[in-house]
């Protein structure tokens, strides 16, 4: 089955097309791809997904699936929006 393994940095990706067996999971796509282990997520890695939904290693793939590699937030969403929020009130 086709699976695709992306990683993404300000500016570029990385993304790796592989052809597993039937019944492969997230951990052996991230050691298919050279981007990490069964066990273990790559340093810098906060979590991995599938089609953008937080998945464990175990989790079994399906045809298709995209496995995304996450990184770390550097400011909470909320926080982010507040700080926007209060930029264009203060231009106005």
């Amino acid at each position: 089955m086709k699976i695709e393994v992306v990683q993404a940095w300000p500016g570029r990706c990385e993304r790796v097309v592989l052809d597993l067996p039937t019944g492969s999971c997230v951990g052996d796509a991230l050691r298919e791809s050279g981007m990490g282990t069964e066990q273990a997520l790559p340093d810098g890695i906060a979590a991995v997904a599938v089609f953008g939904v937080v998945a464990d290693l175990q989790v079994t793939l399906q045809e298709g699936d995209r496995v995304e590699l996450l990184r770390p937030l550097l400011i909470d969403p909320k926080q982010a929006r507040r700080r926007r929020a209060k930029a264009a009130d203060a231009a106005r």
